[in-house]
């Protein structure tokens, strides 16, 4: 990967990303298998009933229905740091969601996709405290949706993944909470996304 190819694939996911949120494209399509390609990750997936290999599945067809839509891209790279990117479609419109990046692959329920990805893991778990739950140590992409059921959120930290990677995006009921007791809780967990970071 050159640095001039780097605009280029910027472009293509931008595009890949309106069209989530435009609802472009072939909602019922079968989503594509979540890709790495250096520090570069991309998934994109159709939301449905979880399945062995689907990319993106919904344990609560109220608040993420059927069809809805995500994609997912990051990049991370020793000296750059991480962003991620999740763009969604097809959710309830203006309405707060939560949403991390996780240690584990989506399973048959959300709890399968295990806790926070975390920088510096905190010993005690679940982890509760700031100094660990944080934005700046998790990857956090919290997003309001607009009153046609589209979201867009960005992270950044200045941290890289290493040999230690997570494998999903989690979709949760409401936005995260940063108080002693409660830091990195943002409710149930409603949808998940595979993701190949």
């Amino acid at each position: 990967m050159t640095p001039r190819t780097i605009p280029a694939l910027f472009a293509t996911l931008t595009a890949a990303a309106a069209a989530v949120l435009t609802g472009a494209g072939p909602a019922s399509a079968t989503p594509a298998t979540p890709a790495r390609t250096g520090p570069f990750a991309f998934a994109h997936g159709v939301f449905g009933e979880y399945s062995e290999g689907r990319t993106a599945s919904t344990y609560d067809t109220d608040l993420v229905p059927m069809g809805a839509r995500a994609t997912v891209f990051s990049f991370s790279a020793p000296g750059a740091g991480t962003t991620t990117k999740l763009a969604v479609g097809g959710l309830l419109p203006q309405r707060h969601y939560g949403a991390h990046v996780h240690t584990e692959p989506c399973g048959a329920t959300g709890q399968d996709a295990g806790p926070h990805f975390q920088h510096v893991q905190d010993p005690q778990s679940p982890s509760t405290d700031p100094a660990y739950a944080n934005p700046e140590n998790e990857v956090w992409l919290d997003f309001t949706t607009t009153a046609h059921g589209t979201g867009l959120a960005i992270s950044h930290v200045d941290w890289a993944y290493g040999d230690r990677r997570p494998a999903s995006v989690v979709l949760h009921e409401h936005h995260t909470s940063t108080e002693p007791g409660e830091a990195g809780d943002a409710g149930a967990r409603l949808a998940c996304v595979n993701v190949d970071f």
